[in-house]
């Protein structure tokens, strides 16, 4: 067990950001690869934002993604006398003054300033982002507690880090300017000063802060999307460091044992959707059978399905199709309705593209014909059938209409094993009432 402390200090709004969430998930791995204490402190002091409701929320969103906390949750509210008292340090050894000051609206209060150095350099060695220095007489006082005496961010964070005995804070290099103002307070009350791991932004595809207009930015939304925990933990962990070889997806143990802070990319990183789609079904693939079978049936049951609507075979080559090719658990009642509603929605345009062309209709008749006389229902013997139409031509003027004709959608599983969990009367039938009502 090493000494090492850090912390994740979120200001609860009901949502929690991506890139507040990634920042976690390093911290989290840092702690756990050192053998150090990630701690959790809720900067609750906005009252208005910071409701039960939303502190529950950041609560629930962390333990969805498996970033288990030590030590007790440190509220920043329940701190405020001693922020006050150690602003009353600063004004006694002239590290800060009263100033009054006139807002916006017209009001007037005293405020309480921090008295910056007016020569010198203020500077720091980042983990990440390597050496950085900037003048004192660059950087203007600055407020620590409000007209109404409430502290302000600047205070609190760095009273609660000394008191939390924080030894490093790895947090968005959004913060790179109060680091400098947060350093200048460490020093000024005799406190040993953390060590600084600034993350690069996330950004969208234009190079611009990644934000809702660029889609989901919040873990919530991800889960109700129908994202896996681990994917997006692990996709979260890529944007800004890698393994350094060619591995993507990683366990939980493999983060832990390889994830350095020093490796962690200085350059912003760029939020890629298709590829979180990618891994989220690359996690899908690793559910166990069994649990994916149950999920498969509980789907399946929403859509009017009995248990016993297959046998477990029947079961298991279901989900031995289904599996491999489902990105979203969302997506499984899309994926399943055509084999247990005959009622299902038509997509317009796969009719449009594959049933609305001219000689479709005696294509679906035809095989009508020859699907009837078939006596061994299975993906082997009807995709040979096929073939043999096709002469070798491609089985593209025959495939693309049977699909649409029996599932509605020009996408989904193999088109032969389909049919085979259709079975003969159910696929015979399809393709008769995509022939009579839709077809040219």
């Amino acid at each position: 067990m090493s000494d090492i402390r850090v912390r994740f200090a979120p200001s609860p709004t009901g949502k929690v950001h991506i890139g507040n969430i990634r920042a976690a998930i390093y911290n989290w791995l840092f702690a756990r690869h050192t053998g150090g204490k990630f701690l959790l402190r809720v900067e609750d002091t906005d009252l208005e934002r910071s409701t039960p409701e939303a502190i529950q929320v950041l609560f629930e969103c962390m333990e969805w993604l498996g970033l288990d906390y030590d030590e007790e949750v440190f509220y920043q509210t329940k701190n405020v006398k001693r922020h006050l008292e150690v602003v009353d340090q600063l004004l006694a050894s002239g590290h800060a003054y009263k100033v009054e000051k006139t807002s916006r609206d017209g009001k007037t209060g005293v405020v309480t300033m921090f008295k910056m150095p007016k020569e010198g350099t203020i500077e720091f060695d980042d983990i990440v982002k390597g050496h950085m220095a900037k003048k004192a007489e660059d950087i203007q006082d600055f407020a620590i507690v409000r007209s109404d005496g409430s502290p302000i961010f600047h205070i609190a964070n760095v009273v609660d880090d000394i008191d939390q005995k924080v030894t490093h804070i790895i947090r968005g290099d959004d913060h790179v300017e109060n680091t400098f103002k947060h350093i200048c307070i460490f020093k000024a009350l005799g406190a040993p000063v953390p060590q600084y791991g600034h993350l690069s932004m996330i950004v969208n595809q234009q190079g611009k802060p990644y934000s809702k207009r660029d889609g989901a930015a919040f873990v919530g939304e991800y889960r109700e999307q129908g994202y896996l925990p681990e994917a997006l933990f692990n996709y979260l962990l890529l944007l800004g460091w890698n393994p350094g070889d060619d591995r993507e997806v990683l366990t939980r143990e493999e983060m832990i044992k390889l994830f350095e802070l020093e490796k962690v990319h200085v350059t912003a990183a760029m939020f890629d959707p298709k590829k979180l789609a990618w891994m989220n079904g690359e996690y899908i693939k690793k559910i166990p059978a069994e649990a994916f079978k149950s999920k498969v049936k509980e789907a399946a049951a929403k859509l009017g399905a009995s248990a016993d609507f297959y046998d477990e075979a029947g079961w298991d080559y279901l989900c031995g199709q289904i599996q491999p090719r489902t990105k979203f658990l969302n997506d499984l009642d899309t994926s399943l309705v055509c084999f247990f509603k005959d009622d299902f929605e038509f997509d317009p345009k796969a009719v449009d593209k594959r049933l609305k062309k001219e000689g479709v209709k005696d294509i679906l008749v035809d095989l009508v014909a020859r699907f009837s006389a078939v006596s061994e229902w299975t993906a082997p013997t009807l995709e040979e059938l096929v073939k043999g139409l096709s002469q070798g031509n491609g089985m593209g003027p025959w495939v693309h209409p049977i699909r649409v004709a029996v599932s509605g959608r020009g996408e989904g599983i193999g088109l032969f094993e389909m049919l085979q969990l259709l079975g003969k009367e159910k696929t015979l039938a399809r393709l008769q009432k995509a022939a009579d009502t839709m077809a040219l």
